[in-house]
């Protein structure tokens, strides 16, 4: 029985769990991301199992369909919008999943590590000092006390940004679809339209659920509606952006965006965001920490071994 462990970059995933408990089970650990689906394809295609980093690597059926051997699926975190379970269903493969440590408040605490760098120039100003410099090139920044916190989204994850902006002494508006004035106001916050999140506030963070109605919802006409020096973070999904829109943007307005998702993965050495000054960039840090590792890996090894029992737990695709 041949099992891959894929996209383990900081090459900790031996570590934070007993593999060598599932006896008969030779382990290989893939720690770079695969370039291609083809790539994919050739690399993968020998192993009965594939244990899964949430959506680092992509899950499509063009990549399924490839795997003759393919037996069993275990998936780190709850769910993964790149993971085709259907297709995997279909085939009479189970994937399991796992719990995860915090209930999204590693992204949360995240969230506002990129506010404040954003807001006062951390980067730069870290960049400037590694340099031998000091205050040269840096904007002035803002202090967050007093201004508008716009939330794009307010569920677990936005409700405790908001609650923490309210301690800054921020004022705190959302928008989302289905978001109502009570549940806003419950939450600390003022329900206003997409527009005015946009045209009012000094901070837009977005946490939302990347789906076929959140893809692509954060257009070139929001940005424009932005302040000058307004900044934009997103630490939930890339796509949730347009992507192309927001470096438009930059390249040509006085604002920030301070970044932890893109839209590929990892982010390509020469991607133009790299090239910008007015960003902060995080290489999608939400949930990585050592208390989801051990969860993540401790509970991948458990589904392995229920699943080589005949009895597979936290199957999402039953």
């Amino acid at each position: 029985m041949k099992l891959a462990v894929l996209d383990d970059y900081q090459r900790l995933a031996l570590e934070y769990a007993d593999w060598t408990s599932l006896n008969g089970v030779e382990v290989q650990v893939f720690h770079d991301a695969f370039r291609s689906t083809d790539e994919a394809a050739l690399k993968l295609k020998a192993f009965d199992i594939v244990c899964l980093m949430r959506e680092r690597t992509p899950f499509p059926r063009a990549l399924i369909d490839r795997l003759p051997h393919l037996r069993f699926v275990s998936l780190t975190g709850a769910r993964s919008p790149s993971l085709d379970t259907q297709a995997l269903k279909e085939r009479g493969i189970p994937v399991s999943n796992t719990r995860s440590a915090g209930g999204g408040l590693s992204t949360v605490e995240l969230t506002w590590g990129l506010i404040i760098a954003a807001a006062r120039g951390l980067a730069k100003g870290e960049r400037n000092m590694r340099a031998g410099r000091w205050h040269e090139g840096l904007p002035p920044g803002f202090s967050l006390a007093g201004k508008r916190l716009g939330l794009l989204g307010l569920g677990n994850i936005g409700a405790r940004v908001a609650a923490i902006g309210k301690a800054f002494g921020m004022e705190c508006a959302a928008w989302s679809a289905n978001l109502t004035a009570q549940k806003a106001q419950s939450a600390g916050a003022q329900l206003v339209s997409k527009e005015e999140l946009f045209a009012q506030s000094d901070v837009v963070t977005i946490h939302l659920v990347l789906s076929e109605r959140t893809r692509g919802l954060v257009r070139a006409e929001d940005l424009e509606r932005m302040k000058p020096g307004a900044v934009l973070v997103n630490t939930s999904r890339g796509p949730i952006v347009d992507e192309a829109a927001m470096i438009s943007w930059l390249r040509k307005n006085a604002n920030h965006a301070a970044l932890d998702v893109y839209e590929r993965e990892p982010l390509p050495a020469d991607h133009p965001l790299r090239k910008l000054e007015n960003v902060t960039l995080s290489p999608h840090l939400g949930y990585v920490h050592e208390d989801n590792y051990r969860i993540f890996y401790g509970d991948t090894v458990e589904n392995v071994a229920a699943w080589l029992a005949g009895k597979p737990i936290r199957v999402i695709n039953a």
